[in-house]
């Protein structure tokens, strides 16, 4: 059953995806053997999954919100194609079932309409397709995370948490070497792997592992996930909304909704409606209270647009299959 144990462990996660368990059981107010079986237990139930992967930005990587409208009959086949595919992220089936929302990371300079139909298997299928650039992304790590499962931790505890994190640097990180890929495999397996698992993994000895992997986390060039399933936390209901926002209050009313606990996601794209806000709520009525209540007192806000998710497809990089947090296999 879920508990504040699990709260506290799941939010030192957020703020620092490699704490070592001796830690998060000081946080969580138990001991490091019990931390480390609540962790293992929510891993094992497929509802969380911490994972080390290579910041996009090394390969000069956008990231695109897709749009495509499809017949409903035939949605499926091309929503579980999509959503196997490595540069797709965030995949989710919307509109009662006839939209496919998901992210792209693809170059700057690609054709959009290229990249996208290059994965579009050739069907009657779509009926129309948007894509927008997400421009930024609001709010710091560690401190804009979805925590509507009931934080429990502190400012003070989660600024210690935070403060060993690397900050985003101005230019992109450098590209890995050939030769960290079997340790980048690893961690895309397993971002919490221990040195000496992951020497075992490697081949290498445990100071190379220790010193290779402060050099690309400190670089910027390996960053972590932390992937979390609300619907098996009690909070099932997911929608995304859409904000026209004047470009002077852009940025404030940005961080403001980064800052919500309801709050996965916010950023600011291209188009007709500049905010994009992903909510997570228990039911309609919580949905309804935070509409009424949160939105309606954020001044700037010129009109907006909701679009229901009716069925995930995917995190950022694993698949959501039976209500479990997935690897992608191979195609």
């Amino acid at each position: 059953m879920f508990d504040h144990v699990d709260r506290k462990i799941l939010r030192a996660l957020q703020c620092a995806p490699r704490l070592p368990f001796r830690r998060i059981g000081e946080v969580a107010g138990v001991s490091e053997q019990t931390a480390a079986r609540r962790y293992q237990a929510l891993r094992r139930s497929g509802t969380l999954r911490v994972l080390g992967l290579v910041n996009p930005r090394v390969y000069g990587s956008a990231q695109w919100v897709a749009r495509i409208r499809c017949r409903p009959d035939r949605v499926g086949p091309l929503a579980d194609a999509l959503a196997r595919h490595p540069d797709i992220a965030y995949a989710h089936l919307a509109s009662a079932g006839s939209e496919i929302f998901c992210v792209i990371r693809a170059p700057l300079d690609t054709e959009r309409d290229d990249f996208l139909f290059r994965q579009l298997p050739r069907s009657g299928s779509v009926l129309d397709v948007s894509i927008d650039l997400l421009l930024h992304e609001y709010g710091a790590p560690g401190t804009a995370e979805w925590t509507g499962y009931g934080d429990s931790l502190d400012a003070e505890q989660v600024r210690r948490l935070t403060a060993e994190r690397p900050s985003p640097a101005a230019t992109p990180p450098p590209a890995p070497t050939p030769e960290d890929a079997p340790l980048l495999d690893a961690l895309a397996q397993d971002g919490r792997a221990t040195h000496t698992r992951l020497a075992e993994l490697t081949g290498w000895s445990l100071s190379r592992v220790a010193r290779r992997l402060e050099s690309l986390e400190s670089s910027g060039t390996l960053e972590y996930e932390v992937e979390l399933l609300p619907e098996n936390l009690g909070h099932p209901l997911n929608a995304t909304l859409w904000l026209r926002v004047a470009p002077a209050l852009l940025e404030r009313v940005g961080e403001e909704f980064a800052g919500h606990e309801e709050v996965p996601f916010a950023g600011a794209v291209t188009g007709e409606y500049n905010v994009m806000v992903s909510v997570v709520t228990r039911d309609p009525d919580d949905f309804y209270r935070y509409l009424t209540t949160r939105v309606a007192a954020t001044p700037g806000i010129d009109a907006y647009s909701v679009s229901m998710r009716v069925r995930p497809l995917k995190k950022a990089v694993s698949l959501i299959s039976r209500g479990r947090l997935v690897p992608v296999t191979p195609l």
